[in-house]
């Protein structure tokens, strides 16, 4: 079953995990120090939550959607760019405590979209090396940075 990731950018961690396991009802599928996330039955959703700065408003980290095999990753990247997209291919990734196969597109405001599968667990939180965030991706303990053209990709937790 696929199921939509939503990736916040949260200043309080505990707090948040709090709320979000009132309103969906489950406690985190992963905790980690910095990181949570949520593997939601109904609605099908992968809630992803990422620490950011105290004091600082929650924001979008990344927009995703989990599928259950690599396949399905290249199956996707496939599709988005024989629809023109550009696209950013990352296999064998540590991100979010977890190893991935992925790709990445943006929207057309920027916003940072990856479909990806969990191959394994890891020990780390890692980084996704989306090349339009400097280094900074939807794992990392540092705010993205505002995506900018690259020359073969157009993609970013």
């Amino acid at each position: 079953m696929s199921r939509a990731q939503l990736a916040l950018r949260v200043s309080d961690l505990e707090a948040s995990v709090t709320f979000y396991s009132k309103l969906f009802g489950t406690e985190p599928a992963k905790r980690r120090e910095g990181y949570a996330n949520f593997a939601i039955a109904e609605p099908p959703l992968k809630l992803v939550l990422i620490e950011g700065e105290p004091g600082q408003e929650t924001r979008l980290d990344h927009l995703g959607v989990e599928v259950e095999a690599t396949e399905q990753v290249t199956a996707a990247t496939t599709r988005l760019k024989d629809a023109g997209l550009a696209t950013f291919e990352e296999n064998d990734t540590s991100c979010c405590y977890a190893l991935q196969d992925k790709v990445w597109v943006h929207g057309p405001g920027k916003e940072p979209w990856e479909v990806y599968v969990v191959k394994a667990d890891a020990d780390t939180l890692g980084k996704s090396a989306d090349p339009n965030t400097a280094g900074d991706a939807c794992c990392s303990s540092e705010p993205a940075a505002e995506a900018t053209p690259a020359a073969a990709c157009a993609c970013g937790s």
